[in-house]
């Protein structure tokens, strides 16, 4: 049966209502596949991008080379360079709150229809709107981890050490930032990079850098929510990363509906159940709206 939306019932501001015909559509079609299931979430760069986070691979984004983890780790240049660039985006990427589609997702968690978040992201938004069960991929930029004794330090106590030793640093009034939180920074020059207070070692931050491997037991974590749900919704991700094209298999060879949602093409369109060309926040609102109605 086709589903009728209306964009009054489900309380969507303006700005979220200005959708084509073809993507209103197909977002009926989503809600025809998706009414009365247990869905997993999959979540990518696009999410971000109503937030001020720019998409890595989205219409525009521009060309960036990001540091590998044997980079990292073998150069104290390229440590310094990594360490000013990313204080200098950690500012404005904290500063980044929540937008009408992590909101969403929360209110389709809340409904009981949203089984939990995958998301290929580490700037914390979904646990900052109030998602409960958030599988983070790719780690997380709250944290900071000791390479040699494992200790965790906050990235905020991190940020303000960071500042005491370095007096000079400022936060530029226009910061151009990338989906992980890093900028470009003009000169790394007299920078005193910040190493663990515990055994003196080196610090990374708590994501996966190009290069790593996921750890098994978080892409364990993320194949059993797929696995325990009845569809699969992916936001804002252009699966061009292998983890979430993996993810995306597990649920199609359980014939699972699979609603892909993210503007311009995917590796994982010609998998779909139904491919919605827009943006995430319009969406995902009128999803929050209509699903629940459709139990």
């Amino acid at each position: 049966m086709s589903t009728v939306l209306d964009p009054t019932a489900a309380q969507i501001p303006d700005s979220l209502t200005d959708l084509d015909l073809q993507a209103t559509a197909a977002i009926g079609r989503a809600i025809d596949a998706l009414a009365g299931r247990r869905v997993a979430v999959l979540t990518g760069a696009g999410v971000s991008t109503d937030s001020g986070i720019p998409d890595y691979r989205g219409k525009g984004a521009p060309v960036r080379t990001p540091m590998t983890v044997q980079q990292f780790l073998s150069s104290e240049a390229a440590r310094r360079r990594y360490w000013v660039g990313s204080h200098l985006g950690w500012r404005a990427f904290a500063a980044a709150a929540p937008n009408a589609g992590h909101e969403a997702l929360v209110a389709l968690e809340n409904a009981g229809i949203a089984t939990g978040i995958v998301t290929q992201n580490v700037d914390g938004l979904h646990v900052r709107a109030g998602s409960r069960r958030v599988v983070e991929l790719h780690g997380t930029m709250r944290r900071v981890l000791c390479t040699h004794c494992g200790q965790v330090f906050d990235r905020r106590d991190l940020a303000a050490r960071v500042e005491s030793d370095n007096p000079w640093i400022a936060i530029p009034d226009a910061v151009e930032l990338g989906p992980d939180g890093d900028v470009l920074p003009g000169s790394t020059d007299g920078f005193v990079v910040p190493v663990c207070t515990v055994c003196g070692g080196m610090l990374k931050p708590d994501v996966v850098f190009f290069g790593e491997y996921i750890p098994i037991a978080k892409f364990t974590e993320a194949e059993q929510l797929v696995r325990t749900s009845e569809a699969l919704l992916v936001a804002g991700s252009s699966l061009v990363v292998n983890s979430g094209i993996r993810l995306l298999e597990r649920a199609r060879r359980r014939k699972l509906p699979v609603v892909i949602v993210n503007r311009g093409e995917t590796r994982g369109d010609g998998r779909a159940t139904v491919k919605i060309d827009a943006g995430t926040s319009e969406v995902l609102r009128r999803l929050a709206g209509a699903l629940p109605a459709a139990r």
